[in-house]
């Protein structure tokens, strides 16, 4: 997988337009302002099942950029930086946001619902997969094989997690338990945008005759 994502860096300039960089650069200058401002930023905004059940809905989102140590910020942020170099050019800077947030509330609200046992959580990861799994289906668009190598590493990736759990090194990196339901109900949600965009695309398209 290492040697597919460095092939297409080299393979594609960099899109560093300005309305390809303000998506990424907003999400990584929330994450640090948020560990700047530890610990009253995880009191106030990090998801947590009690408090979201009380009214805190904004927990739903703001959890998404709050780390657990600096390890765990910056290999998140690692991950913006690098599915930006491979697919940030497919958006612009609304839409990037507003996926970004749409992935948000849909990951959060799927642990409410289908995961209450996780009572607190905090990091992008969730949100990750799913922009992993949504630039995928954009790389499948444009006729890159790449896209379908990476649906297909994500899908035993998540399914791994699932029988049998999270790698204990990164565990250990980020001082905390990965949650791996966040994993699978981000990629879930990504699923989902690709399905919203596949049935926008069948109504727009014209028919034949």
């Amino acid at each position: 997988m290492a040697e597919v994502f460095y092939s297409r860096i080299k393979m594609l300039n960099l899109p560093l337009q300005k309305q390809y960089v303000i998506g990424p650069i907003v999400i990584i200058a929330l994450s640090i302002l948020m560990a700047i401002t530890e610990p009253s930023s995880s009191t106030l905004f990090a998801y947590e099942y009690e408090e979201i059940s009380r009214g805190d809905w904004w927990r739903l989102i703001s959890g998404h950029f709050l780390h657990t140590n600096t390890n765990h910020m910056l290999l998140n942020l690692f991950g913006i930086a690098l599915l930006w170099a491979l697919h940030g050019h497919y958006t612009t800077t609304s839409r990037y946001l507003a996926l970004f947030i749409f992935l948000c509330l849909s990951t959060s609200i799927s642990l409410y619902l289908f995961a209450p046992q996780l009572k607190w959580y905090v990091g992008l990861s969730g949100v990750l997969h799913g922009l992993f799994v949504v630039g995928a289906y954009f790389d499948i668009k444009h006729h890159f094989k790449t896209g379908w190598v990476m649906l297909v590493g994500i899908t035993v990736k998540v399914l791994n997690e699932q029988m049998y759990g999270a790698s204990g090194e990164v565990a250990k990196l980020i001082d905390a338990n990965v949650a791996i339901d966040a994993h699978l109900f981000g990629s879930l949600s990504g699923l989902l945008v690709i399905l919203l965009l596949f049935g926008k695309h069948k109504l727009t398209t014209p028919k034949t005759t």
